[in-house]
């Protein structure tokens, strides 16, 4: 038996494991691992909340008094509830979250154990950064780096899966020169922004606003493969996907997966990360079979998306814990298998007051629906301006194999609004009038008395669109779903700002000199569409047609990841993001550098696991089972049984041309690696990789493929895709 046939024996076997649900309702189990407002306000002084609360609100300073009762009552909250060690979690520019645990436990200088957590160290602590990547912002020998605590996403409590807990304090990570290593500072930095520019417009409108909050809710599709099998596959195992595998006969041609009902293994795994997920103030509320077979998805209640962005990092990671439980591999790769559906992480994006409403809401009331075509053009103008930067955000190695492919997006960056509204807006440059009725108004007759009308949003989705508006909320269809969401987030909130700013001024110019508000509104909403409209498209994204008609309107189509990343580092970008106070310059050309980098590695560890796979597995034992047929073949000709050798020689004969294509190329492309590794310049090392490199990644994958077919089932080295995308 091969190590292959085994590993799909094992994965077989499998049954789903009985769970015994909390006997708590779900209401109670949720947030009960999280050092949440209740517990604050249960555990801290009056005074001491309230100081808290205000900084959360409006970020003001946290005095060192208050750091160290909130440090003891979360010290105090956290040992009672099993934990032994405290760390600050943030999140490197590595892609994924970094944790230095600490322990409570410590001795007195007279030898006494005692357990202790100072305001000091909630506050800060210094983790080495040496091997954090910072794209040239300190050298490799200045290792000194700070975590600073953020007291707007609550602490929580991590279960080791070893009998301990670890007290998480979500944090900043910047370095000694105060340049931020991370995801959340510059997040934060433009949410304050957004806040204080889209607040800023609402005045126009309404003066009770004092707040403006963008949510979002995260969307994450996913893979799942049985543990066994996955080990069976180096390539998943190094490069997170698979290199080689021929199509199954059955795919996802029939969509029988999509919605389909969820097989008691998988659905025991979702059962249980749902729950851990709830205990830490995840409100995971959807779940569901995706198109391709062995995908899903989750998704959560809409948050602030600060939070929203720290619970997906944490879902993402809890998802792989809960899975080793069920033998399962979580895949987070945009694109784990070919000729299927990649993964996305779809984000729902939108803008909430503290009035209670959501600005990108229409209305069928006149002065409310301005309001709402003020937001929804400033933030298509917005997109349209810095389309190449979205682009950008989105950029990597794994999701350039996903997009323009199987229901995910294309490169092209277009805006969806629906007929609905495009026309809408076309009455408002034309008429200067606004004709807008709500989704409330519109309902389908089916003709069925027993089934109560369906209510029709005023715009349909469409699926091919990067960026579309969905009714209340623009989605943002072209993130990945092994991204994290802050570096799409960061830029759309940092442009919309800047945009939301500029109609401010003008409005405030033009108000000054007479105008009235109204027609000033719809004079400058009128000049963003006819400036903006090249970039709203209604139909397929996927057609030919509407490649050479992005091009006719002079919108970018970058395919490539290194080319897409240079829109980081123009005079646009930089200007932007400088006058909103997110990023430097310098932490700008750091991303845009550690992008590349990263970009390079990945590509670089997929050639090396084809060459490796391609010559060390594959070659190999196709020669042995060549050699099986030549005996075959040779004991048939000894018999004069030339007609029945001679199919034989055939499969022999086309065998022999496949190994010597493979190890022609794989030699070209070890040659084409070893030049790359030698260019100095980042962009022109990215850019062979990604050109001269990367081209032989198919072809080889094709002559492997092929083999596969040739091949008896049972010598095959590697697990097949009909074994691990179809598992119950």
């Amino acid at each position: 038996m091969t190590f292959r046939s085994k590993a799909f024996e094992i994965a077989q076997g499998r049954v789903a494991p009985v769970l015994t649900p909390p006997t708590e309702r779900v209401a109670d189990l949720y947030g009960s691992n999280t050092f949440s407002d209740d517990v604050m306000k249960t555990l801290l002084s009056a005074e001491a909340y309230t100081k808290i609360s205000n900084a959360i609100r409006s970020g003001s300073t946290i005095d060192r008094e208050v750091a160290d009762e909130v440090s003891a009552a979360m010290k105090s909250w956290a040992i009672s509830k099993g934990a032994t060690h405290y760390t600050h979690w943030f999140q490197p520019l590595t892609g994924t979250t970094a944790e230095k645990h600490d322990s409570f436990f410590d001795l007195t200088i007279d030898g006494k154990a005692v357990e202790k957590f100072k305001g000091s160290a909630l506050v800060q602590q210094e983790p080495d950064a040496s091997s954090f990547p910072s794209g040239g912002l300190r050298a490799t020998f200045e290792a000194r780096g700070y975590t600073g605590w953020d007291p707007s996403s609550p602490a929580f409590l991590m279960d080791n899966g070893a009998g301990g807990k670890t007290l998480c304090i979500p944090s900043v990570f910047i370095s000694y020169t105060g340049e931020a290593l991370d995801y959340k500072a510059p997040l934060l930095r433009s949410l304050v922004m957004l806040d204080k520019a889209a607040t800023g417009v609402c005045q126009f409108f309404n003066r009770d606003v004092d707040k403006v909050t963008p949510t979002l809710g995260i969307e994450q599709e996913y893979f799942l493969v049985d543990k066994a099998l996955y080990y069976a596959r180096p390539d998943l195992l190094m490069a997170g996907r698979t290199v080689f595998g021929h199509s199954p006969a059955r795919g996802q041609q029939l969509d029988d997966h999509y919605f389909g009902s969820i097989s008691p293994r998988v659905n025991a795994f979702m059962v249980d990360f749902e729950f851990e997920a709830l205990k830490l103030g995840i409100p995971v509320r959807t779940r569901h079979n995706e198109v391709a077979p062995g995908q899903f998805e989750c998704a959560p209640t809409f948050e602030e998306v600060n939070l929203a962005i720290d619970h997906n990092a944490l879902l993402m990671d809890l998802m792989q814990k809960v899975g080793d439980k069920h033998n399962f591999q979580v895949l987070f790769h945009e694109k784990p298998f070919a000729g299927i559906n990649g993964s996305g992480k779809h984000n729902n994006w939108s803008l909430s007051t503290d009035t209670g409403i959501n600005l990108l809401a229409p209305t069928s009331k006149p002065k409310e629906n301005l309001r709402f075509l003020t937001f929804l053009m400033n933030v298509v103008k917005a997109v349209h301006d810095h389309a190449d930067l979205l682009r950008a955000s989105i950029s990597s190695a794994g999701n350039e194999h996903r997009l323009g492919a199987n229901e995910a997006p294309p490169s092209i960056v277009s805006v969806f609004l629906g007929k609905d509204l495009t026309n809408m807006l076309e009455e408002l440059v034309n008429k200067g009038e606004i004709t807008l009725e709500k989704g409330e108004n519109f309902y389908y007759k089916l003709g069925i008395t027993r089934i109560p009308n369906l209510q029709r949003d005023n715009t349909d989705r469409n699926r091919t669109s990067p960026f579309c508006f969905t009714g209340n909320k623009f989605e943002y269809r072209a993130v990945g779903s092994s991204q994290n969401s802050a570096s799409p987030m960061i830029v759309l909130n940092t442009i919309v700002a800047n945009q939301l700013m500029e109609f401010k001024k003008e409005m405030d110019e033009r108000l000054a000199a007479g105008e009235e508000k109204k027609v000033a509104t719809v004079e400058i909403l009128k000049r963003y569409f006819t400036e903006s409209k090249n970039i709203l498209f209604e139909g397929n994204g996927y057609s030919d047609e509407w490649i050479e008609m992005a091009k006719s309107r002079g919108l970018s189509n970058i395919r490539e990841t290194y080319d897409a990343l240079y829109a980081y580092t123009t005079d646009k970008t930089i200007n932007a993001f400088e006058k909103m106070g997110v990023l430097t310059s310098r932490e700008l050309h750091a991303r845009y550098e550690i992008e590349l980098e990263n970009y390079v590695k990945k590509l670089q560890i997929e050639s090396r696991v084809i060459g490796d796979l391609a010559l060390n597995h594959i070659v190999s034992t196709v020669v042995k089972y060549q050699f099986k047929l030549a005996q075959t073949a040779r004991s048939l000709t000894d018999l004069e049984m030339l007609e029945e050798a001679a199919p034989i020689k055939e499969i022999i004969k086309d065998i022999s041309s496949h190994i010597v294509v493979i190890k022609r190329l794989v030699h070209e492309m070890t040659e084409g690696r070893k030049t790359a590794n030698n260019i100095e310049d980042l962009f022109e090392r990215a850019k062979y990789y990604g050109s001269e490199v990367k081209r032989f990644f198919d072809e080889i994958r094709y002559h492997v493929d092929k083999l596969e077919l040739l091949i008896d089932d049972e010598d095959w080295p590697l697990a097949k895709y009909r074994e691990m995308l179809f598992l119950e």
